[in-house]
């Protein structure tokens, strides 16, 4: 499973607006999940312009707080990034888009509360269910 920026903060502070269905798949050590660096740089960009204050020691050193936390770092590649400038769709965050292109691309589902996410043509884990959204 590929975590959205959101879901791997809520992880890390063990926030109570992390899905318990989300928060039960990661607590199985048996399934691989994946922050990818898409999220390091939203994370980094967001502290910076002070959107993420309480984020300090988690924006210091993002790639140690995925291992950490047992999780594996999934890189942008050139096929990644082709397929999430290429989408015709309304959708402007390029965060966004990366993220659903590497999890289209990767073959897996997106853990994500954010409903925009759902016009992408990718696997969307909210927790509740796993739904597949458009092919």
């Amino acid at each position: 499973m590929l975590l959205d920026t959101h879901i791997f903060l809520w992880w890390l502070f063990d926030d109570p607006k992390l899905p318990p269905g989300i928060r039960q798949f990661i607590k199985n050590r048996n399934n691989p999940v994946f922050v990818s660096a898409a999220s390091v740089w939203e994370i980094a960009t967001k502290f910076r312009l002070g959107k993420l204050p309480d984020a300090v020691a988690v924006a210091k050193n993002i790639p140690e707080w995925i291992v950490r936390a047992g999780f594996e770092a999934m890189p942008v590649t050139v096929v990644h990034a082709q397929l999430a400038g290429e989408w015709h769709l309304p959708h402007r965050d390029p965060f966004d888009r990366m993220l659903a292109a590497q999890a289209k691309l990767e073959k897996m589902p997106l853990a994500t509360v954010d409903i925009l996410l759902k016009d992408f043509p990718v696997q969307i884990f909210t927790g509740k269910h796993e739904t597949s959204i458009r092919s």
